[in-house]
């Protein structure tokens, strides 16, 4: 069993600040581990721009390597088997067992599958990010209709996004389009569906998989070979099974320090987290970062945690496949190519403030 002062599991948005931090100012003293399943973190927000075609994989992703060199972080590239909270320990797929005096998870979440009976239609989740890339990229080569599965931000962009890319697209809601954003932005968005002609069906969830069709309750409503899942974010079930304390989705219970509720020398952060008013979006967890980061370095140094306040408004800046973006910010709402610049610059200023040569 290997022992240390901290290990960071997973490579999310606010682990990355951390070891930004850590790499341009000061690191807290003791032997620091991060733990994560990829050698490159990818960055969600340029998704879309990959699958239209307007940027690379390397242009989306950052290399732990360098970044974990200059924090002074050991980076250890391994799936996570299980955790024990009451002992702080990690055991990873390749059978090693980690422990640590202080554990910070930032793990993400996982895409619900549905209940599917026969092998006629695939289903590909959109997360994680390289397994899906590498069966998009297998999907590519022989192009068929699609139906995504999802109405949220997510779900929209990679619509706009795959309209040119397939013969036909259905997108499929379980309520009303972008709920939770403001109307101008759902009308906006119904609009750029309807020009790139990708059918919309809202109020439709959709319960089940039967060979090639998909079933909304009991009513037929798709029948073709690939669907593409982009629902909400599902608790990895080894979060619930630590000794966490978890709220009723599995999401670690976490307070405004961002320690665990029950156990608080473990912190969680980004989706993996739950903190009422903090919402299961990168712009939280990017955010979550400089206060994750101050609060490691206080409690390896026995001194007193700041407290993460969540911004009561957040912007969202969805792409829509050609270069532009939709905005919202409280009740406005635009869109066209003067957003989608701006889209582009904070996407690939991100990952420029996260590189690190060597």
């Amino acid at each position: 069993m290997s022992d240390y002062d901290l290990i960071l599991v997973g490579a999310g948005h606010a682990h990355l600040g951390v070891l930004r931090r850590w790499a341009m100012l000061e690191r807290p003293s003791g032997r620091i581990a991060l733990v994560s399943a990829d050698t490159h973190a990818w960055y969600s927000g340029m998704l879309p721009g990959l699958l239209a075609g307007r940027y690379s994989a390397a242009d989306c992703s950052v290399e732990l390597q360098p970044i974990c060199r200059a924090a002074k972080v050991e980076l250890i590239t391994a799936q996570v088997e299980s955790l024990s909270a009451e002992q702080r320990q990690v055991q990873l797929s390749d059978g090693r067992q980690l422990s640590a005096n202080w554990l910070s998870l930032n793990v993400g979440g996982q895409v619900a599958p549905l209940a599917q009976q026969g092998d006629a239609m695939q289903c590909l989740a959109i997360k994680p990010f390289a397994s899906f890339l590498a069966s998009w990229q297998t999907w590519q080569q022989s192009p068929k209709p699609i139906a995504i599965i999802g109405g949220g931000a997510a779900g929209v962009e990679l619509a706009l996004a795959l309209a040119d890319k397939v013969p036909r697209l259905s997108l499929f809601c379980a309520g009303k389009l972008l709920a939770g954003h403001n109307p101008g932005l759902h009308l906006r968005a119904i609009g750029a569906l309807r020009q790139r002609r990708v059918r919309l069906r809202e109020y439709s969830p959709i319960s089940r998989i039967e060979d090639d069709q998909l079933f909304s309750q009991d009513e037929l409503v798709w029948r073709g070979e690939r669907a593409l899942l982009a629902t909400g974010a599902q608790a990895l079930p080894w979060l619930e099974q630590s000794g966490l304390a978890c709220d009723a989705r599995g999401f670690v219970q976490v307070l405004p320090t961002l320690q665990s509720c029950s156990h608080r020398q473990i912190f969680a952060v980004g989706d993996c987290a739950s903190l009422p008013g903090a919402a299961k979006s990168g712009v939280y967890s990017v955010r979550q970062g400089p206060v994750l980061a101050s609060n490691l370095m206080a409690a390896l140094h026995q001194q007193p945690l700041k407290n993460y306040r969540p911004q009561k408004q957040s912007l969202a800046l969805l792409a829509t496949g050609d270069g532009g973006a939709l905005l919202a910010w409280r009740g406005i709402s635009a869109g066209g190519q003067v957003y989608g610049y701006w889209k582009d610059y904070l996407d690939q200023s991100f990952i420029r403030r996260h590189r690190f040569s060597g």
